[in-house]
């Protein structure tokens, strides 16, 4: 499995005020916009094409355009906050949700919802902003493997590392697109230095 760090100083900056517990939700959601669209670009760097006969207002030309469909699967709810830029930049991109939900206590992840569009031959970008233990991504992968996609790739803003060894273990196959790799995780399993709760700090609740 592959891990791919996004090197942009952009990205740099983003993560920073993304950290800081200064800043409010409106600017977090606009953080947060940005840094995803960084990712989306990144994550799609390799999508396939296929070659399209066009005319221009001058001549005939042959052309690339995408030979697959792209599907996007945000993990509820703290996903959808990196679900817009994949609207704005694909404007054709299917979206599936899965709902997992932290035990606090525990750490480990159940499941209250799934709906995902047909997965077949699609190119599928499961998409989480924090990835912690791993467990929640591990088992979003799982539910998309089961409904039929081949070609998998899982799209974060932070990863610890914990979290990366367990998507490897679990799906060796599936590439990783993180804007940081962090420190650790401490003992209530939330990333260090991380950017705490992001959902919480998203949506202020």
């Amino acid at each position: 499995m592959s891990l791919h760090v996004l090197a942009h100083p952009l990205a740099q900056h983003v993560l920073t005020h993304l950290r800081d517990k200064t800043t409010k939700p409106v600017l977090f959601r606009t953080l947060s916009y940005q840094i995803s669209l960084l990712l989306a670009l990144e994550a799609t760097r390799d999508l396939a094409t296929t070659d399209k006969e066009i005319e221009t207002p001058l001549e005939k030309v042959t052309a690339k355009v995408l030979a697959k469909p792209l599907v996007v699967v945000p993990i509820l709810r703290a996903g959808l906050g990196m679900l817009q830029p994949f609207h704005d930049v694909f404007p054709d991109v299917s979206v599936g949700y899965v709902g997992l939900e932290r035990d606090h206590e525990t750490a480990i992840a159940r499941s209250y919802y799934c709906k995902l569009p047909p997965l077949a031959g699609a190119r599928v970008l499961v998409v989480d902003p924090m990835l912690a233990t791993g467990g929640s991504a591990a088992q979003a992968i799982t539910l998309v493997k089961a409904q039929g996609a081949t070609e998998i790739g899982f799209v974060c803003i932070v990863a610890a590392p914990e979290g990366v060894a367990t998507l490897q273990k679990a799906h060796p196959d599936i590439p990783i697109h993180t804007g940081a790799l962090d420190r650790q995780l401490n003992a209530r399993k939330y990333i260090l230095p991380g950017l705490g709760d992001f959902g919480d700090r998203l949506y202020g609740t």
